[in-house]
C-alpha cells in the first residue's frame, strides 16, 4: 500500500516511476476519489461536532436534524471509503530508480561459474531421476494429477541434505528458524501484496477464509501484523508451497521444474528504512555464497519494472544454468518491498525520537528445493563409459549431510 500523502505531494515523480511497469495506473482518478472521500469525511466530522454541541445545549430538535443528516451522509462516506481502499489496493509499489523500464527488459548484472561441457549426450533431470530411481512423476500423476512428483531414495535424502546445509549456514548468520502454517487467511495474502494482483494463482479452501501459500513470505510477513516490532528481525522459514502455475507449458511442465507443490526455505528481514538496501545486498550475498558452494553456474538479473510483483520496489533474480534447456533459469528471487507490506499489515517500529514508523520488509528465497535438485542433477551428472551408466556427483559441501558422494543406480 502506498502512502496517499506522499502520492498527493509527488504525483509527477510517482507517475514517472510507475511508468516502468507494464501496467496502467489511474493516479489522477485515485486522487480525485481521495478528495471526494476527504470532503465527505470533513462534513461528517463537522456534523458530529455540531451534534455534540447541540446535545450540550440540550437542543433536542436541532440534534435530531443533525442526526438525520449524518444518517444520510454515512452511507455515502462508507461507499467512498470502500471504493478508495479498493483503488488504492490496485496500485503497485514504486519501483526503485535502478530498476530498468519494462521496455528495456531485464539486465544481467553478473555471471559466475563455468557452464559444464559434456563429452557424451547429457540427460535432463527427469531422465536422470528415472534412471537412478530417485524421481517418479508417473506414479505421482496417477495419485495427484499432472505436475506432481515423488522424490525417492537418494533424491529424498538430497532434499534433506539441502535443508540441513541451509539450517547450519543460516543459523550461523543469525536467522531465527520458523516452520509457519501454510494455510492463511485472505488478509495475509492481501497484506503481502499477492492479492488482488495474483489472486487467481493460489488455491482456496472451499467454504473457508483460507488459502494455501505460494511462499513462506506470506506467514512470515504476517507474523507481526498489528504490532510494534524491534528491528532488525531475521527469519528463515521452511514450508511447502502451492501454486496453480496456470498457463505454464513446454519444458517447464516436464519433470519437477514447475510443479504445483514444492518445498522452500525463505529468508525474511524486518528492518529500518535506511537499512533496507544493506539487508537487500546481504541476502543476495548469501544467495551467491550458496550457489558457489553448490558449484552451480549462475547469473544475477535486475528485473525490469514489467516483471516486478505488486509489492516489489526492486527484485534481483538468481538464474542458474540448466543444461537440458541450454539457458539460465530463475531459482531464487530477492525483493525489497520497502514499506508496502508493512502499511497493509500495520507493522511499525519506534524511531530514535520515540515516534512510530512503518518497518521495511526484504525477502529472498534461500533455496527452492525442487529446482535446486533439477540444477544439481543436470550440472553434476557424469557418465561411466566402462559401465555405460550415468551417475551424479554430490558437491563437497553437501557430502557430510548426504552421507554419500555420488548418486548411482
Amino acid at each position: 500500500m502506498l502512502d496517499i500523502k506522499y502520492l498527493r505531494e509527488n504525483l509527477v515523480e510517482v507517475k514517472k516511476a510507475l511508468a516502468k511497469k507494464h501496467t496502467q495506473f489511474d493516479l489522477e482518478g485515485l486522487l480525485k476519489l481521495d478528495g471526494e472521500r476527504r470532503e465527505l469525511l470533513e462534513n461528517a466530522e463537522n456534523l458530529r461536532a455540531k451534534k455534540n454541541k447541540l446535545a450540550k445545549a440540550k437542543d433536542v430538535a436541532g440534534g435530531k436534524r443533525v442526526k438525520e443528516e449524518l444518517e444520510k451522509l454515512d452511507p455515502e462516506l462508507q461507499k467512498a471509503e470502500k471504493e478508495f481502499q479498493e483503488r488504492m489496493a490496485e496500485i503497485h509499489n514504486i519501483p526503485h530508480q535502478s530498476v530498468p523500464r519494462w521496455q528495456d527488459g531485464n539486465k544481467v548484472e553478473k555471471t559466475w561459474g563455468t557452464i559444464p561441457k559434456f563429452d557424451y549426450k547429457p540427460k535432463d533431470h527427469l531422465e536422470l531421476g528415472q534412471t537412478l530411481d530417485i524421481i517418479d512423476t508417473q506414479k505421482a500423476s496417477q495419485i495427484s494429477g499432472s505436475r506432481f512428483g515423488f522424490l525417492k531414495n537418494q533424491g529424498a535424502l538430497l532434499e534433506f541434505s539441502l535443508i540441513q546445509y541451509l539450517k547450519e549456514k543460516l543459523t550461523h548468520k543469525d536467522f531465527q528458524f520458523i516452520v509457519p502454517p501454510v494455510l492463511v487467511k485472505e488478509r495475509a495474502m492481501f497484506g503481502t501484496g499477492f492479492f488482488p494482483a495474483e489472486k487467481n494463482e493460489f488455491y482456496k479452501i472451499e467454504g473457508e477464509d483460507l488459502y494455501l501459500v505460494g511462499t513462506a513470505e506470506v506467514p512470515l510477513a504476517s507474523l507481526h501484523a498489528d504490532e510494534i516490532v524491534e528491528v532488525p528481525k531475521k527469519y528463515a522459514g521452511f514450508s511447502s508451497c502451492f501454486r496453480k502455475e496456470a498457463g505454464s507449458y513446454g519444458q517447464d511442465t516436464r519433470g519437477i521444474f514447475r510443479v504445483h507443490q514444492f518445498d522452500k526455505i525463505e529468508m525474511f528481514y524486518f528492518v529500518k528504512p535506511e537499512k533496507s538496501w544493506d539487508a537487500f545486498d546481504e541476502l543476495i550475498a548469501i544467495n551467491q555464497e550458496i550457489f558457489q558452494e553448490l558449484e552451480l553456474p549462475y547469473q544475477l538479473v535486475n528485473c525490469c519494472g514489467g516483471d516486478l510483483g505488486a509489492p516489489n520496489a526492486k527484485r534481483i533474480d538468481i538464474e542458474v544454468w540448466i543444461p537440458s534447456q541450454n539457458k539460465y533459469r530463475e531459482l531464487t528471487s530477492c525483493s525489497n518491498d520497502t514499506d508496502f507490506q508493512a502499511r497493509r499489515l500495520n507493522i511499525k517500529f519506534k524511531t530514535k525520537d520515540g515516534k512510530l514508523d512503518y518497518a521495511y520488509t526484504v525477502n529472498d528465497t534461500a533455496l527452492a528445493m525442487g529446482r535446486t535438485i533439477v540444477a544439481l542433477l543436470e550440472n553434476h551428472q557424469s557418465f561411466d563409459k566402462a559401465q555405460d551408466k550415468h551417475f551424479i556427483k554430490i558437491p563437497e559441501v553437501l557430502q557430510k549431510y548426504t552421507g554419500f558422494k555420488e548418486i548411482k543406480k
